[in-house]
């Protein structure tokens, strides 16, 4: 069962995505995209721990607020280095490297919670990676990265992102709801991006124009979609997480950019490389592998 749970997780997870995308194509604000992102994601949290009777306790124990700082920060800051690191490099080489942190994730479970790993499932795992860093490769993009920065921006959104992912695990491990961990952890991304949004909002105020509104409008409009998505692919994952071993779950878990670029190329026509291709075989052949 904790199979099916981990790749519908990347499935919701990676429509999150998918529905940021559509919100670039459209030239929506990235500020009103992650407010609005962080905010139904929010609202989704907090009716799941409601349901689960667990939030109101949580709130008022310092583990929580601590845990979802942490699992937090991993996300808001994780994707905000990340962005910064595309200004100083190539996708193709700032997409696989930052993935890395799934493999971080792989050896807490497996030498920190004593996760066992069969040579089948680290085959499949291989190929889920492998799959990661091939869908992200641009033909005509170079693959250096000449700015010094860009090594730090990197390496940060690294353990920024494991934070999150591996965050989930270790609360898990001490019996703490995820719902409630995730409830604060978006509560707090909402503090952190609601000034930009509030400054976009107070420009087009100052100088309202038609344009400048639909941007902010349709950024709002797709990351409250986004939000609803996020919630269902992240409270998944922590479910896989509890319910499986944490070393195939993420890994499990990380393909959910597959899921994006399928989806970019069924909405915008976009054809399939070789590469793109050979990335679906890949998880395929993973999945398969793993469930054997």
């Amino acid at each position: 069962m904790w199979l099916w749970i981990a790749i519908s997780s990347a499935l919701l997870f990676g429509l999150t995505g998918l529905w940021m995308k559509v919100s670039q194509m459209k030239q929506g604000s990235v500020h009103t995209l992650l407010l609005g992102l962080y905010m139904t994601g929010t609202l989704g949290f907090a009716l799941h721990a409601i349901a689960q009777g667990v939030l109101f306790a949580a709130l008022l124990d310092w583990r929580y607020w601590m845990a979802g700082a942490i699992v937090g920060a991993g996300s808001a800051w994780g994707n905000a280095l990340f962005m910064k690191a595309l200004d100083y490099g190539p996708a193709s080489l700032t997409s696989p490297l930052t993935n890395i942190n799934i493999v971080l994730v792989v050896i807490m479970g497996t030498w920190i919670y004593g996760e066992s790993l069969s040579w089948m499932e680290t085959t499949g795992i291989a190929l889920l990676l492998l799959a990661v860093a091939l869908i992200s490769i641009r033909r005509k993009e170079s693959l250096s990265a000449p700015h010094k920065r860009w090594y730090i921006y990197v390496a940060v959104a690294i353990i920024l992102f494991a934070l999150r992912n591996g965050g989930l695990k270790v609360t898990e491990e001490l019996h703490m709801a995820s719902a409630s961990v995730l409830f604060i952890a978006y509560l707090l991304s909402i503090i952190w991006f609601f000034p930009p949004a509030w400054r976009e909002w107070s420009i087009w105020r100052q100088q309202p124009s038609s344009s400048s509104l639909a941007k902010l409008r349709t950024g709002l409009v797709w990351g409250l979609l986004s939000g609803i998505f996020s919630y269902g692919g992240l409270q998944l994952y922590a479910i896989a997480l509890e319910t499986g071993p944490s070393n195939l779950a993420a890994p499990i878990f990380a393909t959910n950019s597959l899921v994006v670029a399928v989806g970019a190329i069924v909405l915008y026509r976009e054809r399939l490389s070789p590469l793109q291709l050979a990335a679906l075989l890949c998880m395929m052949t993973g999945l398969v592998i793993i469930r054997l």
